[in-house]
């Protein structure tokens, strides 16, 4: 349940001026998505089990269903499937939330890896599922998704839904507002959930009869620092630590919260998601 993950290798120039290849973009986001892995995965990866629950549904997993979770993160889709008797694999560009995976799943396939470049052969799964995982400028991925379904699969997703249903959008935009990195890859990503965007990626992609309905996501903290390790684990918070520091990011995104926190300084965050589901052509 992370953002995406690139492909492409960059290439860069060195004191010398020879152009040299660095890591997969992937393995950089990876970095970035563990950075506080505990942190993502028990205290703010939560906020998909409504969605999660709902897509499920849709897409029949049950015993019997061989599922895929791209982007899988630290698990939570991966383990609910298992409980719900499917055979799981997952994949994430984070290890660190690979291992996590690993316990809450334990008799999945997960590992570490690129999702426009999944290491499972054509027609491998009955469903695909990626939440919050695939967003604008991510076709190719859905296309990878196209690749590893069986005939007739479905792949099911979730992203960010509008922002007048959308506690956290004064977080987005003050994190979005911390660096022009931040600000211009969070306007891409957003940009799936324009009409018409997402239908179009996954018509591309080889996917038809595309359905879309909105789910809520409900996010829980004790008290301020329990917030704030929640708000600033996700990766695309890592350039702006970077940029202005902790203290001052603190400064800036604890207060979008405010108007959410209780009486006894506990916190309430309602959001909604948007599930879209298709099926395989």
């Amino acid at each position: 349940m992370n953002a995406p993950i690139a492909v492409a290798e960059e290439a860069v120039e060195n004191t010398s001026g020879e152009t040299t290849e660095t890591e997969p973009v992937w393995v950089e986001a990876g970095r970035a998505w563990g950075h506080a892995a505990i942190d993502w995965a028990y205290r703010f990866e939560p906020y998909g089990a409504d969605a999660i629950e709902a897509v499920f549904g849709r897409l029949g997993v049950d015993r019997g269903t061989d599922l895929l979770d791209m982007a899988c993160g630290s698990g939570f889709a991966a383990g609910r499937a298992g409980r719900l008797g499917a055979t799981v694999s997952g994949l994430d560009a984070s290890a660190a939330l690979i291992d996590i995976a690993r316990r809450r799943a334990p008799s999945a396939e997960l590992v570490a890896g690129d999702m426009f470049d999944l290491p499972w052969a054509d027609g491998s799964f009955d469903a695909v599922t990626s939440f919050n995982g695939i967003w604008g400028g991510c076709t190719d991925a859905l296309a990878e998704a196209r690749r590893v379904l069986r005939p007739g699969g479905g792949v099911g997703l979730t992203f960010w839904g509008r922002g007048d249903r959308l506690d956290m959008r004064d977080w987005f935009i003050a994190l979005g507002s911390s660096t022009p990195q931040v600000g211009e890859e969070m306007i891409s990503l957003a940009s799936i959930g324009s009409p018409g965007v997402v239908e179009e990626m996954l018509t591309t992609a080889g996917f038809g009869d595309v359905e879309r309905w909105d789910a809520p996501s409900i996010l829980e903290f004790a008290d301020e620092d329990d917030a704030w390790r929640a708000l600033r684990s996700p990766g695309l918070v890592v350039p702006a630590l970077a940029a202005v520091g902790e203290d001052e990011l603190r400064n800036r995104l604890l207060p979008t919260i405010e108007r959410f926190r209780a009486a006894d300084g506990s916190y309430r965050i309602v959001n909604e998601l948007t599930c879209v589901v298709a099926w395989a052509t």
